[in-house]
C-alpha cells in the first residue's frame, strides 16, 4: 500500500496535480444549474465545458420521458448483461443500427468499458497499431490487449504512409488499426477513406472512436443545412464510406446527455463479443434513466436533429470568425464545436483560466502533459443550448485575455 504522506508525485504530473488541488476551474463542484449556466463555489459561470452538444440534456421532451420508464422498470437493472437486459437495450441497438445502416450493434455502459473489451476481443494475440494521439482509452485498451498476447505498435497522427510501413512489416494478424474519428482536442477528423483504404488493403480492421461525431456530422447529399451533414450519423456516413472493414464506436454521452456506449458489428461479431467481452458478461449496467434519455433523444434527433444543429453550427461559426478577425490560432479547421485556444506562455494557464473564472466563462483547461507543451491552454465546447448573448459574452472575455495575456497567434 502507497502511503500517501512520502509519495512524491512524477514532475511531468506535478502541474496538473497542483491545478486539480487549487484552480476554482478543475475539478469543480457544481452547486446548481440554469440553463447553460452553473454555480460553483457561489459563483455563476457560463459552461462552455460541457459535451451535451444538442442541448438535450435539458430538453424538456427528453426530461418528461424518463418517469415512464422508471416506473416500468425501476431505477437500476441489477443484472450484467451477460445474465440478463431489460428490453430498451434492444430498442437502442435496433434504433442505432438503424440510424448509423449497419447490421447491428451491441451496447456498453460507456466507451472505456467498450475499449477496454472490444479492442483486446478484437486484436487477440495480433497486433494492435494505435494512432499516437488517440484518445486515451484507445491507449490503455491497447495496454490490456498488450498484457493479453497482442503486440502494440504506434504511427504517427493522422500519417497514412507511416502506418502502411508498418503494415508492410511481419505483423501478426488480427490487425487492428485504432484512431480517432472527430478529436476530442482540435476538433478536426482524420483522413478516414484513406485509413479505411489502407484497411482493406491489408486486411485490417480499422477501429474508430468517434466519441465527438456520433450526434453531430452525418450524411451529405449536397443540399445539407450545415456543413455536418444530417441525421448525425457519425463520421463514416459523414465521409460517404461503408462499413467494410471499419468497426466504428461511440457514445451517447456527448450528443445525447447519456451513459451508454456502443460498437457496430455483424450479427456474427456480436454473438462473438457477448461471450468474450468481459465488459459485457460481467460488469455494472445502464441506469434505466439513460437507457430512456438515449431512446427520447434518438427520437428528438430523428424529427429535429437537423435543426439543433444547426444552430450549433450557427454558435460554432461566431465563435471561429471572431477568433480570426482576432488573428487567434485554434487546430479546429473543420467548423466542429470542439474550439482549442493555446495561451501564448504555458505557464500563464493558471491565471488565463483565474481571469476566466472571475469573469463568468468555464472552460476545460488542458495543461502539459495533457498536451504538448505549445498546445497549452483551454478547450471551448458549444451546444445548441447556449443562448447568442451567452456566445457573444464568451466573445467579450476572450478579447480581453488575448489583450492581456495573447494567444497563440497562426505563424507560431
Amino acid at each position: 500500500m502507497v502511503n500517501s504522506r512520502t509519495y512524491t508525485v512524477p514532475p511531468l504530473v506535478a502541474e496538473v496535480s497542483r491545478l486539480m488541488l487549487e484552480h476554482p476551474m478543475a475539478d469543480a463542484v457544481v452547486e446548481e444549474i440554469d440553463g447553460r449556466r452553473i454555480q460553483v463555489d457561489g459563483h455563476w459561470l457560463v459552461d462552455f465545458a460541457s459535451c451535451n452538444y444538442l442541448g438535450l440534456d435539458l430538453d424538456l421532451e427528453v426530461i418528461a420521458q424518463v418517469p415512464a420508464y422508471l416506473a416500468r422498470w425501476g431505477t437500476h437493472p441489477s443484472w450484467a448483461r451477460g445474465i440478463a437486459s431489460p428490453e430498451p437495450y434492444r430498442r437502442v441497438e435496433a434504433a442505432v443500427s438503424e440510424l448509423l445502416g449497419v447490421s447491428d450493434v451491441l451496447c456498453f455502459p460507456t466507451l472505456t468499458h467498450t475499449h477496454n473489451g472490444v479492442l483486446p476481443a478484437l486484436v487477440g494475440e495480433g497486433t494492435v497499431l494505435v494512432d499516437i494521439r488517440a484518445h486515451r482509452t484507445i491507449h490503455d485498451a491497447a495496454v490490456v490487449a498488450g498484457a493479453r498476447g497482442a503486440t502494440v505498435r504506434r504511427f504517427r497522427s493522422g500519417d497514412v504512409e507511416h502506418a502502411r510501413r508498418l503494415l508492410r512489416g511481419k505483423l501478426k494478424g488480427p490487425r487492428v488499426l485504432c484512431m480517432d474519428g472527430i478529436n476530442s482536442i482540435t476538433g478536426n477528423p482524420p483522413d478516414l477513406p484513406a485509413f479505411a483504404a489502407l484497411a482493406r488493403e491489408h486486411d485490417a480492421i480499422l477501429y474508430v472512436d468517434d466519441a465527438h461525431g456520433f450526434g453531430i456530422v452525418g450524411e451529405r447529399d449536397g443540399y445539407d443545412p450545415t456543413p455536418y451533414g444530417r441525421r448525425g450519423n457519425a463520421i463514416v456516413r459523414w465521409f460517404g464510406e461503408s462499413y467494410d472493414h471499419i468497426v466504428l464506436t461511440a457514445g451517447f454521452s456527448k450528443a445525447y446527455s447519456s451513459l451508454l456506449a456502443f460498437v457496430t458489428c455483424s450479427p456474427e461479431l456480436k454473438r462473438y463479443l457477448k461471450a468474450m467481452v468481459p465488459s459485457y458478461v460481467y460488469s455494472g449496467p445502464v441506469p434505466v434513466a439513460s437507457l430512456a434519455t438515449a431512446l427520447a433523444g434518438l427520437e428528438v434527433n430523428q424529427r429535429r436533429g437537423d435543426e439543433l444543429r444547426t444552430v450549433l453550427w450557427q454558435r460554432t461559426q461566431t465563435l471561429l470568425e471572431h477568433l480570426d478577425k482576432l488573428g487567434i490560432a485554434t487546430t479546429n479547421t473543420s467548423g466542429l464545436p470542439v474550439v482549442e485556444l493555446a495561451v501564448a506562455d504555458p505557464a500563464d494557464l493558471d491565471p488565463v483560466g483565474r481571469h476566466l473564472f472571475a469573469h463568468g466563462i468555464h472552460v476545460a483547461l488542458a495543461p502539459y502533459p495533457v498536451v504538448p507543451r505549445q498546445e497549452v491552454g483551454f478547450r471551448i465546447q458549444l451546444t445548441a443550448a447556449h443562448t447568442a448573448d451567452q456566445v457573444e459574452h464568451l466573445l467579450d472575455v476572450l478579447q480581453e485575455v488575448n489583450d492581456r495575456f495573447g494567444f497563440r497567434g497562426p505563424g507560431l
